[in-house]
């Protein structure tokens, strides 16, 4: 029997349950939300529309110098330090003095020598302090000239082929928070890593503010392939729904409503999804806010009140046209009070639960041990 009391109690929590759901529900996938809703997750719209689709591929890498553009500072005469006008970090021109060495050749002051850059560049690295005696084998500075540099990708090798001299990047650096290069490629490395199956690619990136120093670490979207006219969304509006890819399109005429449309996904790259089916060019879909209308439910008001807005005049619960016989129907409802439709959910569930009693003392009868004596389990 008390198997039987557990079954009812849990039957009728779940009609008491779909009741409630019953009463908030339209049309399917449909999400509507109030002002205060849409601002609160921040929803953003983007149009669907035709774009030149850039197929990409990711690589990690890092910054380096140009060989050719470094130089350093050294003497051909012995002698000592006397003088440093330059120190690590500074950006010095081409034909500076850098420092200053009074000679050991006889001469009473002994002749002082500057030396001065040849190059324009930063000064990456100091071996010397005043005093510090200097033979002619000695660098002295090391320069660095850094207004163009190498952002150098690490690809797999069966991907290079997919790349040419002339290639485009896009070049990422985290060090400064995500700060966008474009780049080209200008070469490839000379020979592949046999560790980890990459071969260096060579991009050349303008630098003229040295905001890129070497070995920053990079990321590289590169392009390796292009079509133009393919339609496409933002990455963000995509949302997974199980198995299905989702999006939510904003309705035409109501505010605030988005639907939940599935859709077929083609190619992506970093910022863009290709489109194969289930949008068309001019639906406009949300991004920003997107994946919290997966559990948005109804929202923040009904699919009625939202259609009486948008179109002037009243509908019923379930988004049809009132007619007359509505209006009438709705006048004669209201005129019981606002509890008729609790007060007829009320009497079916008190229908179901007298016929679950009857049947639950029809079993008790039947199972009821003719001596009288009841088992005590």
């Amino acid at each position: 029997m008390k198997a039987h009391f557990k079954i009812l109690i849990a039957i009728a929590a779940a009609f008491s349950a779909q009741t409630q759901v019953s009463a908030q529900s339209g049309p399917s996938g449909l999400v509507i939300l109030d002002d205060t809703s849409v601002s609160n997750l921040g929803i953003e719209i983007a149009e669907v529309d035709y774009a030149t689709f850039e197929e990409t591929l990711f690589a990690i890498g890092r910054i380096e110098p140009i060989p050719a553009r470094k130089s350093i500072v050294s003497t051909r005469i012995p002698g000592r330090i006397v003088k440093i006008n330059a120190f690590e970090g500074d950006i010095v021109e081409a034909n500076t003095t850098i420092v200053e060495i009074e000679s050991l050749q006889p001469g009473n002051p002994p002749p002082i020598i500057s030396l001065r850059s040849q190059l324009p560049g930063m000064i990456m690295k100091s071996h010397t302090h005043v005093g510090k005696p200097v033979v002619p084998e000695s660098e002295l500075f090391e320069l660095m000239d850094l207004t163009e540099v190498y952002a150098i990708a690490r690809i797999p090798e069966d991907q290079a082929g997919k790349l040419s001299e002339g290639s485009m990047a896009s070049i990422r650096v985290a060090a400064l928070g995500n700060a966008t290069f474009n780049g080209e490629l200008v070469r490839f490395g000379t020979e592949a890593n046999p560790l980890n199956g990459t071969i260096d690619a060579y991009f050349s990136l303008s630098n003229p503010d040295y905001a890129l120093r070497p070995h920053m670490r990079v990321e590289f979207s590169l392009i390796i392939d292009q079509s133009e006219r393919t339609l496409s969304i933002p990455n963000n509006a995509i949302q997974s729904d199980g198995a299905t890819k989702v999006v939510f399109v904003k309705d035409f005429d109501l505010a605030n409503a988005y639907q939940k449309v599935p859709v077929q996904i083609g190619r992506q790259n970093d910022t863009l999804t290709e489109i194969k089916s289930g949008l068309f060019p001019g639906d406009q879909v949300v991004t920003k806010g997107a994946y919290p209308l997966l559990f948005a439910g109804g929202g923040g008001i009904s699919l009625k009140e939202a259609l009486d807005a948008a179109h002037g005049h009243e509908h019923n619960e379930d988004g049809s046209e009132m007619t007359a016989e509505d209006k009438h129907a709705a006048g004669n409802a209201g005129a019981h009070g606002a509890a008729g439709t609790g007060n007829s959910q009320l009497t079916l569930f008190l229908a179901i639960l007298s016929t679950f009693l009857a049947v639950l003392l029809a079993l008790s009868l039947a199972i009821r041990p003719k001596n009288g004596n009841v088992s005590s389990s």
